[in-house]
């Protein structure tokens, strides 16, 4: 059988993707499987590179360059991905990428893929939306305040006056669609808040402010389908109050304490509200869901990831490997979890047109 891989794509979390991508091709097991690469560079084109049959040396084989004299990587249009007996693993993290879009693609050219669906992935990686639906169904979360760049450009002082008459300094300004602490920047008062709302605009038009508040930052990896598993808690553990993108991804300097250090009733409290998030935004193959927790053993989520990192270093897998799933067997159940997606529509549709 063929996966092929899409990864790269148009936004900020583009060298992230190709990380991911490398760590996936280190594990996949090449004794069932082929893999065909499927780069999508920054600008949005698509370029079909080689089907890989065993490990590649070095990620350099992900960075194709189809427009070089000789190069056999083939420019081609999305609708060619399109095959039998395949599965697409979209490693895509970010905008155009795990918000729906590439889903809604997919679901188009009637491909089976891994992952969470077109609606789970938009309202997902929206930070705004996810904050409403979660509220809905109780789970708590730190104040915050939404921010539409129109709402800033017409009127800043009415903004600064909403903020600072509903939260207390230090704010976190964050872009509403996108993941990676891409474009977040803490605001200690008024002229930083102002500052972090202009670089959070250069990502998105949708931006939210949240309340600062001191806590560790504990995660909960979630797998299945119907039948879906959470992992103990995991723990960021924190030397600086704030992780960059650099911090996460470039310099590797993040320390992971798995299981993390905490009482047994906060485990399974994260672990239900990791579950109540998942099933209420329709979750499906997979999912990381992130929370706040303070020195009065208070939980509060932060975000839940449809997409997240596949680096050797990341969260996700590392939860799972230590719960005694290997990476490669992770990478194999959200294969068969995404087939038996796509054959379960099959069916329904099928039902319908009887």
């Amino acid at each position: 059988m063929k996966i092929i891989l899409l990864y790269g794509g148009q936004s900020a979390e583009h060298e992230v993707s190709i990380l991911s991508a490398f760590s996936v091709l280190s594990a996949v097991y090449y004794n069932y499987y082929q893999v065909q690469l499927v780069y999508i560079t920054k600008d949005g084109q698509w370029v079909k590179g080689p089907v890989l049959t065993e490990k590649p040396a070095s990620e350099e084989v992900l960075r194709l360059h189809w427009q070089e004299a000789g190069d056999t990587d083939q420019l081609i249009q999305p609708c060619q991905i399109k095959e039998d007996n395949a599965i697409v693993l979209p490693i895509l993290h970010g905008p155009n990428g795990e918000d729906g879009t590439i889903q809604g693609f997919l679901e188009t050219i009637d491909m089976p893929y891994v992952g969470a669906g077109v609606m789970t992935s938009a309202s997902s990686m929206d930070k705004i939306m996810t904050k409403y639906i979660l509220y809905a169904v109780g789970i708590p979360q730190v104040p915050y305040v939404p921010v539409l760049k129109n709402q800033w450009k017409e009127n800043p002082q009415k903004i600064f006056e909403q903020c600072e008459g509903t939260l207390l300094y230090p704010m976190f300004v964050k872009p509403a669609n996108m993941g990676s602490s891409v474009g977040i920047t803490e605001a200690n008062d008024r002229d930083e808040l102002q500052q972090a709302l202009n670089t959070a605009y250069c990502y998105d038009s949708r931006v939210v402010i949240e309340q600062g508040i001191e806590a560790r930052e504990i995660e909960v990896a979630i797998l299945g389908n119907e039948d879906i598993r959470t992992t103990l808690p995991g723990e960021i553990v924190k030397d600086v109050a704030f992780y960059d993108y650099n911090t996460k991804y470039i310099n590797n300097s993040i320390k992971l304490q798995i299981p993390a250090q905490i009482p047994a009733e906060v485990q399974d409290k994260a672990r239900e509200y990791a579950k109540i998030a998942y099933t209420t935004l329709g979750g499906r193959g997979l999912s990381r869901c992130d929370f706040f927790l303070t020195n009065k053993n208070e939980l509060f989520l932060n975000e839940i990831n449809t997409m997240p990192g596949f680096t050797q270093f990341s969260m996700y897998p590392s939860l799972w490997e230590k719960t005694g799933l290997p990476y490669g067997d992770l990478i194999e159940e959200l294969i068969q979890l995404g087939l038996n997606q796509y054959k379960q529509k099959k069916g329904l549709q099928i039902d319908v047109d009887e």
